[in-house]
């Protein structure tokens, strides 16, 4: 029950993550799917609650994957859609705002926006 509750919170505080700030960036990157293998992608968007990013292999919503940018672990997410060969993905656990902070200020573009919410 305990697990739960606090799953559910979780659930609640990604949703409500998946409205900050979005960087648009280009990093490359490797993307595996469960049971799969690795393969090149760019990452198009950050935040902490997760990313978009190009994805040749098709991919299906509540898919688990695992995305590895340069100098980190691979970090775990859920895919939430997948539309032309584009993903979109929430963390499994949401990103370090330091981390997110030094990923940014190394493979930032020019804009910041709000997805729609």
């Amino acid at each position: 029950m305990v697990f739960e509750q606090i799953t559910k919170r979780y659930e609640v505080a990604a949703q409500e993550d998946r409205c900050g700030p979005r960087t648009r960036l280009r990093i490359p990157g490797q993307l595996r799917a469960s049971g799969g293998r690795a393969f090149q992608s760019v990452v198009n968007d950050l935040s902490i609650s997760g990313f978009s990013a190009s994805a040749i292999n098709r991919m299906h919503p509540g898919q688990i994957c695992w995305l590895t940018l340069p100098g980190l672990e691979s970090l775990q997410a859920e895919v939430i859609w997948w539309d032309n060969s584009q993903v979109g993905c929430a963390f499994a656990e949401l990103l370090n705002p330091i981390v997110h902070d030094n990923i940014v200020s190394k493979y930032q573009g020019t804009s910041v926006y709000r997805g729609a919410c």
